[in-house]
């Protein structure tokens, strides 16, 4: 009786985590547009070309498109070599593959635009020397994406699944992906372990549907059916599904 009682408590615990996660998002996400006449423009975030020479890597979240929006964002990581005149941004796509082509997708839109009128928030942001030997590892990382034929919305392989594996091919970037990024946790070629994607720790995870993962960026996180529950510690900050961070660090779009 006492064991019942105990775990009765843990799953009301849960409940009332995962609905104010759901409040907190109805009341960030509350874009209505058609997506045929959404924003893509650019927020005015990402440095100018024109004006910044470095290189630089940037990578970016936004919330979903619709109701998808609720649960999670569309990531993807930019990148502009020394002196070059524009940023190549690479994503995933699942429309593209629905219509069997690549999932990824390599194109030189505005770095910081809308996805589908949600603003983006910029995720991870690294520049100067030694990056433009980072970017030729980003582009590896990308063409190398083991699901460019496949796109699940839930649990995964999806956009999340591979910003985190260009992470973890580039793991200097130090990435910490928010618990709103669903798909992240889905590790490729069916494996059940694997580095975080920051590249500071690991996890366990069976096909992004229950895991744990442990890390020095991240902190400690656990997945279940692809919700994220967890607390960071180097910023401290409670990770929650839906909701993303709160605390240190907190983003709308993530």
């Amino acid at each position: 009786m006492r064991h019942w009682k105990f775990w009765r408590r843990v799953a009301l615990i849960f409940a009332l985590a995962v609905a104010g996660s759901a409040v907190t998002a109805l009341d960030r996400h509350n874009v209505k547009a058609d997506w045929r006449t959404a924003s893509r423009e650019s927020v005015g975030i990402a440095p100018d070309p024109a004006q910044v020479r470095d290189a630089v890597i940037q990578v970016y979240g936004a919330r979903a498109y619709n109701w998808r929006g609720y649960f999670g964002i569309h990531t993807w990581v930019a990148v502009k070599p020394t002196d070059a005149p524009r940023f190549t941004v690479y994503e995933v796509m699942g429309w593209r593959a629905y219509r069997g082509g690549d999932a990824v997708a390599i194109s030189n839109r505005a770095p910081d635009g809308r996805w589908y009128g949600a603003p983006p928030t910029i995720l991870a942001d690294i520049r100067g020397a030694g990056v433009d030997d980072l970017i030729k590892k980003v582009d590896a990382a990308a063409r190398s994406y083991p699901y460019n034929e496949t796109y699940t919305v839930w649990p995964g392989p999806n956009s999340n699944t591979f910003t985190a594996h260009v992470a973890r091919a580039v793991p200097e970037l130090r990435l910490d992906l928010p618990p709103t990024a669903i798909g992240k946790d889905y590790i490729p070629h069916g494996g059940i372990f694997a580095e975080a994607p920051s590249g500071t720790g690991y996890q366990v995870s069976l096909f992004g549907l229950l895991g744990i993962l442990a890390a020095r960026e991240e902190g400690i996180e656990v997945n279940i059916l692809g919700l994220t529950f967890g607390l960071d510690l180097a910023e401290p900050a409670l990770k929650l599904p839906m909701a993303g961070r709160i605390g240190s660090g907190s983003t709308s779009g993530g």
